[in-house]
């Protein structure tokens, strides 16, 4: 089910039509009623619910359930560190013990019910957190937090008590936390440190603890969300809540599986829409990082190439490593809005220069040379045997005097850079130090972007430590990758949310007269024949060639006057996935003769193999154009995904192919055929004519409607290949295999 509770909406799909034309009564969300203007034409929702977490993370009373002062129980401590928390907070505190008159010389409460006011917060230190979850809804407390394990990520069992508790929840006006969480929500945050703030999610606590000891480097962290196994509250209710504070100013995500891609892509294009970044790690790229993820969370992780393609389609920033996520993050969150996209490498040596410039041009930043008046200005104090055309190679000297902030702030001037690079290789003082307070100098004067890679391997040099550091306005690395990669997100993530339109907004609302041709060809549990495959692709507006069914040599060879000569014969039925293995294809047929044989050899093999038929194709040859592979598939975390890429038999051995999750719109179309590395072969190569783009895309976008409107009833559809002809002639399925769920 690709609807949740609380933070979006709970629809059924299968009855997405009936909803979607008021004939039931309406779903809420937040106490308000979902229209079907709420919905897109599959039923789904089109906006995310944004939880009020504002009592989570500031309440003015928490219980604590089964606090204890006993030494040397587990139960000790973590009550030690709430009254602590409280108090930072301001919020009032009540431990809750059945045999406790006070704990740590606070009153104590044998119950829930006993407590003297209605709480905001309850923190279960208990075992089996059920029965008390159920105490806590009807005493209308807002929200809980979980610790216990032995749920989801303990196999079948555990996944059925972590059932037992969701329900519970929902609908209860409770909102969990948990289970198998942690403290880190109670955290003590720095309250001294300036500017925008990281937002920190993470599905496992330890993980996210390299983020959070950021703020020792100076970078202010504002929310730490541990969000455990995900009974309730999810990864995406975090990043909606968060984007809407005005305080984050990047919101970091340890991402092990996702509880509803959903929700997970609303929240996603909530930020979006607020130009608020999103980093996130997220586990099971390979096998064995899949399975470790089911075994932590108890959750599905997805296949990881649409999971990969659809945070991209919503602009989030994918990294790999805990150390990326903490510099890309910080990036984000300092970094104001570039002015330009152009990256200078400024040093005091050629060879730094040189191999940062190599690294960051193969990485796709854009590095201009430096117009001639720009350089001219630049050698008043470089010398003019040095190269300062990008990169700026200083030769050393200059940046141990006056010359040096000269040289910073001229290269800034120019209107071509968005951000300046100075790798710092190693400590050299005086020359370093005076170089670094240059640059953060520089940076507070500056609205671009100012990085700085420090090189040595100590990390304990004043110049790095008191300098760098405390600067809020300059940017400062260890690596020259991580630099890279956290420039590269800086500017994607901006170009991206400068020209963002969210398919949201234009996914269609109601079905289309298509719906209803090709809602009748539909057979629940079957593969439909190839025939019918195509009556389907025909009531959605995509062409086929010209072809008739027949069940006679006499029909065949009729049918092929009227489709044309050369014709291609195909067998067609149900379950007939691949004809062309068992010879049931014939191609470039030119006369009747050959038209009769092939009937009769086709029905003959047919019956030798035990096939079932609907009769034979006779087909209209299409023999000039591309082979391309359109394509729903159906993934357990987002639904229907359409896939586009090179068809015909390099499908299975390039596996060069693009994916996207509906709804899209024609810019993301456009974009999934730039990701292909065949694309050249679309735009013509070696004098052949460039293909009908137009048309491809356009296909794109029908399948995405077939995908929206039928995708849950159809568990996979393959176009391929898809003759795409030159440009202006349009497009063509000359096969297709459909089989519904």
């Amino acid at each position: 089910m690709l609807g949740s509770t609380h933070g979006t909406f709970t629809t059924d799909p299968r009855r997405a039509h009936v909803v979607a034309c008021g004939e039931l009564p309406p779903h809420t969300v937040h106490g308000r009623a979902v229209t079907a203007d709420d919905l897109d034409v599959s039923g789904r929702p089109l906006y995310a619910g944004v939880p009020d977490l504002d009592r989570f993370f500031r309440p003015a009373s928490v219980a604590v359930v089964g606090a204890s002062d006993a030494e040397g129980r587990p139960n000790t401590g973590i009550t030690r560190q709430l009254i602590a928390w409280a108090e930072r907070v301001g919020a009032r505190l009540h431990p809750v013990h059945p045999t406790r008159r006070s704990v740590f010389g606070i009153t104590c409460f044998p119950s829930v019910a006993d407590l003297p006011e209605q709480v905001d917060l309850a923190v279960l230190l208990v075992g089996d957190p059920l029965p008390v979850i159920e105490q806590l809804a009807e005493e209308k407390v807002r929200f809980a937090v979980a610790f216990a394990s032995g749920f989801a990520e303990t196999g079948e069992e555990g996944a059925a008590a972590q059932k037992r508790l969701a329900a519970a929840v929902q609908g209860s006006g409770l909102r969990l936390l948990g289970p198998n969480t942690n403290l880190n929500a109670f955290e003590e945050f720095r309250e001294d440190l300036e500017g925008p703030a990281i937002a920190l999610i993470t599905q496992s606590g330890h993980q996210g603890r390299p983020v959070f000891t950021m703020q020792e480097l100076g970078v202010r962290l504002s929310h730490w969300a541990p969000t455990g196994n995900e009974a309730d509250l999810e990864t995406a209710d975090f990043i909606s809540y968060f984007a809407e504070r005005p305080e984050v100013g990047a919101i970091a995500c340890y991402v092990e599986g996702l509880k509803d891609g959903r929700a997970f892509l609303l929240a996603a294009d909530r930020a979006a829409r607020r130009g608020v970044p999103v980093v996130a790690v997220k586990v099971g790229r390979t096998e064995a990082g899949a399975r470790m993820a089911a075994s932590h969370t108890g959750k599905l992780t997805g296949a990881d190439t649409v999971v990969d393609a659809a945070m991209r389609q919503f602009g989030v920033i994918r990294v790999d490593g805990l150390d990326e996520l903490q510099d890309t993050a910080a990036c984000l969150a300092r970094a104001r809005e570039p002015k330009a996209d152009g990256v200078v490498v400024y040093s005091i040596s050629g060879g730094t220069g040189a191999h940062f410039s190599d690294l960051a041009t193969e990485a796709g930043l854009s590095l201009p040379t430096l117009s001639a008046a720009k350089q001219a200005e630049l050698h008043q104090w470089i010398p003019e045997y040095l190269n300062v055309s990008n990169p700026v190679d200083n030769g050393g000297h200059p940046v141990g005097d006056w010359r040096g902030r000269k040289i910073i702030d001229a290269i800034l001037d120019d209107p071509e850079v968005g951000v300046l690079i100075c790798p710092i290789t190693g400590p050299f003082p005086p020359m370093s130090d005076k170089l670094a307070q240059d640059l953060v100098d520089a940076a507070e004067q500056t609205d671009k972007l100012v990085c700085v890679v420090w090189g040595s391997p100590l990390g304990t040099e004043d110049a790095y430590r008191t300098t760098l550091l405390g600067s809020s306005r300059v940017a400062t690395f260890r690596t020259f990758a991580n630099c890279i990669t956290a420039v590269r997100a800086h500017l994607d993530h901006h170009r991206f949310t400068a020209h963002y339109r969210s398919p949201f907004d234009e996914a269609p609302r109601t079905p289309s007269p298509s719906f209803r041709k090709a809602q009748a060809l539909m057979r629940p549990g079957q593969q439909l024949s190839e025939h019918a495959a195509k009556q389907l692709l025909r009531a959605y507006g995509i062409r086929v060639p010209r072809e008739q069914l027949v069940t006679s040599a006499a029909a065949a060879v009729r049918a092929a006057g009227l489709v044309g000569y050369p014709v291609v014969m195909k067998a067609s039925g149900a379950q007939l996935a691949h004809k062309t293995e068992l010879g049931l294809v014939k191609i470039g047929l030119t006369s009747a003769s050959q038209v009769r044989d092939a009937y009769r050899e086709l029905t003959d093999i047919a019956r030798y193999e035990g096939v079932d038929l609907d009769g034979i194709l006779v087909c209209q040859m299409v023999e000039r154009g591309i082979e391309m592979v359109v394509g729903v598939t159906h993934d357990p975390l987002f639904g229907p995904t359409v896939t586009v890429g090179l068809g015909g038999v390099l499908v299975e051995v390039l596996r060069d192919a693009a994916v996207r999750v509906p709804p899209f719109g024609e810019d993301q179309a456009k974009a999934m055929l730039s990701e292909l590395r065949g694309r050249a072969l679309l735009d013509g190569v070696r004098g052949t004519a460039p293909a009908d783009i137009d048309a491809l895309v356009e296909v794109v976008l029908r399948v995405q409607r077939m995908a929206l409107e039928l995708g849950d009833d159809i568990a996979e559809l393959d176009i391929n290949p898809l003759m795409v002809l030159p440009r202006g002639q349009g497009a063509v399925a000359l096969d297709a295999l459909a089989v519904c769920r």
